[in-house]
């Protein structure tokens, strides 16, 4: 499967309008990432998602930097931790986008 890369923040779901609708997620495949990255099917219903929402198309490499500067941030954040507020949760691992 082909896949879009885009950047866009999630406005979450309003009275009037969700950020991603029952009808998107029958027509095509999206899943967020950290940064806002939006990774969606590459097909026709993916790309007008793309523009409904004006996200910014990225290539696949400005994509995983993205996500990988996050990932970095969340586990220096972690490291700076104390060792009884690291042994709450997990540190961070890193993601690979499809």
């Amino acid at each position: 499967m082909d896949y879009k890369y885009s950047v866009k923040e999630n406005w979450g779901k309003t009275s009037t309008d969700q950020f991603i609708k029952h009808e998107d997620r029958r027509q095509f495949h999206i899943e967020g990432y950290p940064g806002n990255v939006w990774v969606t099917e590459d097909n026709v219903h993916g790309g007008r998602w793309i523009e409904r929402h004006s996200a910014v198309v990225k290539t696949k490499s400005q994509a995983q930097a993205i996500v990988d500067s996050e990932i970095d941030d969340a586990q220096a954040f972690y490291d700076n931790l104390s060792e009884e507020d690291q042994a709450l949760q997990s540190r961070p691992t890193d993601i690979t986008l499809p």
